[in-house]
């Protein structure tokens, strides 16, 4: 039995969750709604204020799939109540994160300015010029947003310079004259 695929997911109050015919699950909160595609083997039902998904048999495919179905409906209850949230840091000289109405401007080293456009279900915050925050009901969508941001200039080893998450330990190297 999987561990994390028998827990049952708690529904808060206001929070609804509706499942369709075809396994479409859509979750309601007060920070908004989400609706996915679980794998159609898996049987989810409802009762007394929580979740529980269920897996047909033990074969290792439906085995893979129970806690993988699980965790995806609690990390959508979590998202429409509490909402997700990735920090980043820039360290570098120079390097520096604004914002423009809507949109993140990075200058990183760049002939150019880079701009991220505000997508929809994600909300971009720059605190102070070397700190972003990347915000939203999707936690698939804010890590992978995060991502692209880091991408953008990751860090490098020997001097440390470029974006990184906010607790992350990037390995420094010594140089060509560290022997």
């Amino acid at each position: 039995m999987s561990r994390i695929g028998k827990l049952p997911v708690s529904i808060p109050s206001g929070v609804t969750i509706t499942v369709d015919d075809s396994n479409v699950v859509t979750v309601k909160g007060p920070k908004g709604e989400l609706k996915q595609q679980m794998p159609k083997d898996m049987i989810i039902e409802q009762e007394n204020g929580s979740l529980t998904v269920k897996r047909p048999s033990d074969d290792k495919a439906h085995r893979a799939l129970h806690g993988l179905t699980r965790s995806l409906i609690h990390n959508m209850v979590v998202g429409t109540t509490e909402g997700f949230k990735k920090n980043l840091e820039i360290v570098g000289v120079g390097y520096r994160a604004q914002m423009q109405g809507e949109n993140l401007v990075l200058n990183v080293g760049y002939s150019h300015p880079v701009e991220f456009k505000k997508m929809d279900g994600i909300k971009f915050e720059a605190p102070a010029p070397t700190k972003i925050v990347v915000s939203g009901i999707d936690k698939q969508k804010v890590g992978q947003i995060a991502a692209d941001i880091r991408a953008v200039r990751s860090p490098e080893p020997y001097k440390g310079k470029g974006i990184r998450y906010e607790n992350e330990h990037v390995r420094r190297k010594e140089g060509k004259t560290g022997k």
